[in-house]
């Protein structure tokens, strides 16, 4: 009976529980983390130093808010003010043929920030995920 109690594992039996562990553990960050990093409406001053959109792959679509707070749309070679409902309808088609494009807005720094929030729940109701503010870089 002694002898079978000192018998050694052979080296090919490797404990791999410690590294389950290890993986569950990084599992679980990674779970907690994401979400986190993915949330929210990008928000930054018409000066701030920010990182780029993360889907760059696709055309944006862009909607730009003048200092008299006309709306325009970068649909096509038009330059035309356009309605909040009239933009609403189109960002809908095209969330609606390609529902990964990004939807960024132009806000010139004399807008009032309502008005900017109204274009992005707007934007929002016509199925974009996420809208993001684009900023210039401070010299």
């Amino acid at each position: 009976m002694s002898r079978n109690r000192n018998k050694r594992k052979p080296m090919s039996d490797i404990n791999v529980v410690p590294y389950i562990d290890v993986m569950l553990v990084l599992l679980i960050i990674f779970m907690v983390t994401a979400p986190m990093l993915m949330q929210g409406v990008k928000v930054d001053l018409p000066e701030a130093t920010a990182d780029p959109v993360e889907n760059q792959d696709s055309e944006p679509v862009i909607v730009s808010v003048d200092a008299a707070g006309q709306l325009f749309l970068n649909l096509g070679q038009e330059e035309q003010v356009l309605s909040l409902a009239t933009i609403k309808d189109r960002v809908a088609a095209v969330m609606r043929n390609k529902k990964d494009t990004p939807v960024l807005i132009w806000g010139d720094r004399a807008v009032p920030y309502g008005e900017v929030v109204t274009v992005m729940v707007a934007l929002q109701e016509a199925g974009a995920p996420s809208v993001g503010l684009v900023t210039e870089n401070p010299k």
